[in-house]
């Protein structure tokens, strides 16, 4: 069972050892590794003898890139050979079982590109199933199964919401979600948990701790607004971007002095309007800062990051660039290691046109906030006062997006309608994950987590004794 962290490849291994009705054997992948030479073997061989003397039964190993690493690789480490001999201990192993042996081998990893092809092969674990993040039907049954042991809910907790508010969450983020939320009601002495916990703890997940004695000076304040409204001014009016559902000045987690939150659609395929698009919604913030201040700050940290690394991949991974042509260099093995496929001519045309893209759309940007100057300086002051804004509040403020186009949100809970949904409801992350997209303000310098005092409530009256 191949899967990111936390969509249940564990949980279905222990679903299939409740049903199965036969003994079943659950290790763990680092359980073989020792310090002593031979113990890892020696431990394989005696797993394999009981499990057949125990026939039928079924074998677990868990994390099981632990010892099922590609031989050969990093030897200069050293260190390897007695991995690399429990490898081969149960590769034999495994080749050893007739079809009458009765003994079933399934595995978990999140590493699959790392796992040494010979257990790959017809066999031996040659069936691959994929455990991937929830779409949305699953992320609301999900919510359905960890909203039952809350035992007061509040009528407006709607788990169709929470399930468009939350793309790319795994399960464990989910149920993370729930606890959170049960949580947040028993600090605040609430006798039921209602859908603005919920967009708390999703806040949370999200963005980090809230930080409310972290102290700002106004000059840095009225930066981070006008940062956080050019994002938000940016996505409102770009075709392709991913509509703004909350932004806000809020001090959260290590370094993020204020962020703005998507909701971005559930797709597999991107197109090149779409990037464009995202790129200039990314430097929104940057900007803003350039066309209000006439300076820049280091606010614009991982909005540059995550700039640069979707310029690249149009340029070398995707093929969206004339003058690069169809090519890829995509290397998610590892294959071509140390050595480029391309000339150093092809790799300073590729930093060419890479630069190239990035000033465009800064360009392109600058040129769209310049044109809605006074609806980013009427964001910025309401931030200002506020803190945070939501999307209703966008609407009033600068009118509806100019795009008819619905959203996941508007899809999935009101097909019939074209009506945005009210501003209690919340957003959602990104990453590698795709799903969620958070625009944050980035401070210059790491401060000490300050931990929230969680001594106040007990949540007995809100979760159920299991």
């Amino acid at each position: 069972m191949v899967g990111p962290p936390g969509t249940g490849k564990t949980l279905l291994a222990k679903a299939v050892a409740g049903e199965a009705g036969v003994p079943f054997f659950s290790l763990s992948g680092s359980d073989f590794v020792e310090m002593f030479v031979g113990v890892g073997a020696s431990r394989v061989r005696d797993l394999f003898k009981q499990a057949k003397e125990k026939a039928p039964c079924i074998i677990f190993i868990d994390e099981i890139d632990a010892i099922g690493r590609a031989r050969g690789k990093n030897q200069m480490q050293g260190g390897n050979d007695e991995r690399e001999n429990t490898l081969n201990q149960l590769l034999s192993e495994m080749d050893g079982f007739g079809t009458d042996s009765g003994v079933i081998i399934m595995a978990a990893t999140n590493r699959p590109d790392v796992l040494d092809s010979a257990l790959l092969r017809p066999g031996r674990f040659d069936r691959t199933i994929g455990v991937d993040k929830p779409d949305l039907v699953g992320r609301e049954a999900i919510f359905d199964v960890h909203l039952k042991p809350l035992t007061k809910l509040s009528v407006d907790v709607d788990s169709k919401k929470l399930a468009a508010q939350t793309p790319g969450f795994a399960g464990a983020e989910i149920a993370n979600v729930c606890n959170e939320a049960a949580l947040i009601a028993a600090r605040r002495n609430k006798k039921a948990v209602e859908m603005q916990d919920f967009q708390d703890a999703i806040d949370r997940v999200i963005g980090g701790l809230e930080k409310k004695n972290k102290l700002i000076s106004p000059e840095e304040k009225e930066i981070v607004a006008y940062h956080e409204a050019g994002h938000a001014v940016a996505g409102w009016f770009l075709e392709h971007a991913d509509p703004l559902v909350k932004v806000s000045i809020v001090p959260r987690g290590i370094a993020a002095l204020g962020y703005a939150q998507y909701l971005p659609k559930e797709q597999f395929l991107y197109r090149t309007e779409q990037l464009t698009d995202s790129i200039c919604m990314m430097l929104g913030g940057r900007a803003a800062e350039d066309l209000f201040f006439g300076k820049i700050s280091t606010g614009a940290l991982s909005d540059l990051e995550r700039v640069t690394k979707t310029a690249y991949g149009m340029v070398t991974m995707y093929g969206m660039n004339e003058k690069v042509g169809n090519v890829s260099f995509n290397d998610p093995k590892g294959e071509y290691g140390f050595n480029k496929p391309y000339s150093d001519k092809t790799a300073e045309l590729i930093d060419d046109e890479v630069r190239s893209m990035i000033a465009a759309a800064y360009e392109r940007t600058k040129e769209l906030l310049t044109k809605h100057r006074d609806k980013t300086e009427t964001i910025a002051k309401e931030l200002l006062e506020k803190e945070i804004i939501f999307q209703a509040d966008l609407e009033k403020l600068i009118g509806k997006r100019p795009f008819d186009e619905k959203t996941t949100l508007q899809n999935f809970i009101d097909p019939d309608t074209n009506q945005t949904p009210k501003s209690s409801v919340i957003p959602a992350p990104v990453e590698e994950s795709k799903g969620l997209e958070i625009s944050d303000f980035d401070e210059p310098k790491v401060d000490d987590i300050i931990q929230e005092d969680n001594s106040t409530s007990d949540t007995d009256g809100l979760i159920k004794e299991d």
